[in-house]
């Protein structure tokens, strides 16, 4: 492999492609660089193909290295341990950017590995690892001829902006990811705050533009040959046989509306032709009778809707399966709410915590808290299999990702809600689209918790069938037309515009024209089922569940932090036991104070009071708190106290302090005198003189 450095301008950024300098025995390899964020990524593949398998056995792999960054891994180990939810997240984009584009038949095991070297803190790797698994594997002998690339765009103060900074996603009101080659998009990925279909589409065109930019600087790369792939051949007497059988009972199968009944079917054809084909060529490998029977069924399933226009279950294209929406079903959760369209139902719920449950967050741009969570869990029984719970799968990450960024966009902010907010979507049944049931069920569980959200938020898969110039957009996509389609694309979002978006296509791309008409026709599927879930309930509950921890927000002056903590803790522990609360306090002075009602009030008076100032001359109701030979102290505001000096207690002469008054009394004072090191003095005698 010969050095080669390289480098392009985009946007302002210079982008630096160097390979041939390290990981040489790799198929494929280089290192890319902005700043001084810098990756290196490898492609190997098997030199023989995988036996037994239907699908392209690609990994992706994306890793963190925690010097990246000038950091030590935190923890026991002081090592990198199992990927992050953000690296996997990652290795899912690079995944789907770069599948579409292999050969169909590409059989061999595949693992492209992207490891962040150097981390600068404003300059993203996702894009990085993208473009260096581009350039990888084009300039690899690997079956890869068309290079694809990514841009980011960002929206700050009505202005795109392509591949911003860190800081400049902060500000931003759109994250849109995309992927394509040079002559259309392979995957989009996107969170917004509800922007419009025209706003979405003019952030696509210009990726698109800069995506073609990329990929015309990969294409001047060098490129070794590249390996053959050949189309399988089938003994033509078998595949003859097969398909005289088999076209009539595919094309009975795809018209069979419920799904069960449609795989049994098939499965029990499939397995008496099996058998007979066994008897009749048993030198042929039985695997290959599987494969020219779900070709046969394929044709026979697209040609139905691209034909005909006709769905297997019998719905228009536009159609929408039934749906119910169910709220409050689980009596001790804060929230609840079934969600449940054609086969696909979910169950979510919404708990909500203190600022102590906060999840930290530990990546190399630093450590953060993330006060929102959504988990989605997909149980084999959810689609009759039988499979154990054993780790969440990156599947299982994507989908819960994708639902947390459309409702995240709903949500209060931290100063108006104080709440940790987490939800879970239990997928129960699943025959298409259970990510985006799990954003309608997680709308209708935070509206029945009593989270005062902006709006309703509602999504919807829509699919792709596509033979040269012919093609159809299908509206909420079951599981067989997302196998068998080209296309899945879920758009999720309010009646004000889209909050999250992904895509991912099984063909070489897709034009914008055709993501237009897609993103136009999503809109009016997602707006028929906000009508539904307003149906169950159309604005947030106005009192939070009985079994929700009770929470006040308020902020102290940071000067006050140390006060209200007390020396070693001591107040803060006191305020806590006493009343039965939690209290966190944050380095800006935000304290959130949970617990009991009673707990609660008491605590927030006295975390106000703080906030007062002392006025000499005014007069304040006082508590006796400790008596000496030469006066009284008396606590006349929470945490603060002044001494009722002997001759203060009463008019005329006072012999002891005892015989006026005792610890616990309560009497009214006056702030006489405030001294040069902030001790206040007190008068009883004034307020009654």
């Amino acid at each position: 492999m010969e050095y080669l450095k390289k480098e392009m301008d985009i946007a302002g950024k210079k982008i630096i492609v160097e390979s041939g300098k390290v990981a040489k025995q790799a198929s494929g390899s280089c290192t890319v660089r902005v700043g001084d964020t810098i990756v290196l990524v490898t492609a190997v593949a098997a030199k023989e193909p995988k036996l037994g398998v239907d699908f392209m056995p690609l990994t992706v792999d994306y890793r963190e290295r925690t010097y990246a960054a000038g950091k030590i891994p935190g923890g026991f180990f002081k090592r990198e341990a199992k990927p992050k939810e953000s690296e996997i997240l990652v290795s899912r984009l690079i995944d789907r950017s770069v599948r579409p584009l292999f050969s169909e038949y590409w059989r061999n095991d595949t693992q492209i590995s992207a490891i962040v070297l150097s981390h600068d803190g404003e300059n993203d790797a996702d894009l990085l690892s993208i473009i260096g698994a581009s350039v990888a594997l084009y300039t690899s002998d690997l079956p890869f001829a068309i290079p694809v690339a990514s841009a980011r765009i960002a929206k700050v103060d009505g202005r795109l902006i392509i591949n911003p900074t860190i800081s400049e996603q902060k500000l931003s009101v759109l994250d849109l990811v995309v992927s394509g080659t040079q002559e259309a998009l392979t995957m989009v990925e996107a969170g917004a705050q509800e922007i419009s279909e025209e706003e979405m589409l003019e952030a696509l065109n210009l990726a698109k533009d800069t995506i073609k930019e990329i990929c015309l600087f990969i294409k001047s790369l060098p490129s070794k040959v590249k390996t053959e792939v050949s189309e399988p051949v089938y003994n033509v007497d078998l595949k003859k046989d097969i398909e005289s059988e088999a076209i009539s009972k595919a094309q009975e199968a795809v018209t069979i509306k419920e799904k069960g009944e449609r795989d049994f079917f098939w499965s029990s054809f499939k397995k008496d032709i099996s058998v007979k084909m066994i008897e009749k060529y048993p030198q042929e490998d039985p695997s290959i009778i599987s494969v020219i029977l779900e070709d046969v069924f394929y044709k026979k399933a697209r040609e139905l809707v691209l034909n005909k226009k006709v769905r297997t279950d019998g719905r228009g294209l536009e159609e929408i399966r039934p749906i119910t929406c169910e709220t409050n079903i689980l009596p001790r959760v804060h929230g609840s709410s079934l969600f449940t369209r054609g086969q696909t139902q979910a169950l979510v719920t919404v708990t909500l915590g203190t600022p102590g449950d906060m999840q930290i967050m530990d990546e190399l741009v630093g450590e953060y808290k993330e006060r929102f969570m959504l988990h989605y869990n997909f149980p084999g029984f959810s689609t009759g299999e039988a499979k154990g719970e054993r780790f969440t799968s990156r599947r299982e990450i994507g989908h819960g990702n994708l639902a947390k960024r459309a409702l995240k966009a709903i949500l209060p902010s931290e100063q108006d809600f104080g709440y940790t907010i987490r939800v879970v979507s239990d997928i129960l049944e699943s025959n298409g689209s259970s990510s985006m049931a799990s954003v309608c069920g997680g709308s209708l569980a935070l509206f029945n918790a009593g989270v005062p959200v902006k709006a309703s938020c509602a999504g919807v898969a829509m699919g792709l069938m596509k033979e040269g110039d012919n093609y159809v957009i299908l509206t909420d996509i079951m599981g067989m037309e997302d196998h068998l389609g080209d296309m899945d694309f879920k758009v999720a979002g309010t009646r004000n515009g889209i909050t999250a978006l992904q895509m991912d296509i099984k063909i070489s791309g897709l034009t914008t024209e055709i993501m237009a008409q897609a993103l136009a026709q999503a809109k009016r599927g997602r707006f028929f089922i906000l009508d539904k879930m307003d149906a169950a309930i159309s604005i947030p509950n106005n009192k939070l569940s009985n079994y929700a921890p009770r929470i006040a927000t308020l902020s102290i002056p940071q000067s006050k932090i140390g006060e209200l903590i007390g020396p070693g803790g001591k107040n803060i522990r006191k305020l806590q036991e006493e009343n039965n609360v939690k209290i966190d306090i944050e380095e800006t002075g935000k304290v959130f104070i949970s617990g009991t009602d009673t707990g609660v009030d008491v605590v927030k008076k006295y975390v106000e009071s703080m906030t007062v100032e002392v006025e000499i001359g005014k007069i304040y109701k006082a508590k006796i708190t400790k008596i000496m030979a030469f006066g009284a102290f008396a606590e006349f505001l929470p945490g603060k106290e002044g001494l009722i000096h002997i001759s203060q207690l009463a008019s005329g002469h006072t012999k002891k302090v005892e015989d006026i008054v005792k610890e616990g009394d309560e009497v009214k004072v006056k702030v006489t005198e405030i001294d040069k090191q902030g001790r206040i003095n007190l008068s009883m005698k004034a307020v009654t003189n």
